[in-house]
């Protein structure tokens, strides 16, 4: 449990900010035992492995991010832009598992 105390723990609660349920994210579920996540755009790799494991008490195996610009979207006559984001998908371990789905099996 060394890597959480490397970070402030209030930060590691901001850090997820949501899980990513998708049927992209179901699948890579499914086949790879990853789980998607929406991070910080200043998270870093080790933040966000420390922040699953803290949040959820799995082990994660690998944490690969990917920054995902914003769509340019017409609000009436106006031009704007949705919000830039950046995701995480994390590798659990064998074994682990993670269910946000809040049913008691």
């Amino acid at each position: 449990m060394s890597v959480q105390q490397k970070f402030d723990e209030g930060r590691l609660m901001q850090v997820l900010v949501a899980p990513i349920v998708s049927e992209k994210a179901t699948n890579v579920a499914e086949k790879h035992n990853q789980v998607l996540f929406k991070v910080l755009r200043d998270a870093t790799k080790p933040e966000i492995k420390a922040a699953v494991e803290l949040m959820f008490k799995v082990e994660v195996d690998s944490v690969r991010t990917v920054n995902q610009k914003g769509k340019v979207k017409r609000f009436g006559r106006t031009m704007g832009r949705r919000d830039h984001v950046k995701k995480a998908y994390v590798a659990l371990k064998e074994g682990q598992e993670l269910n946000f789905s809040g049913e008691a099996a």
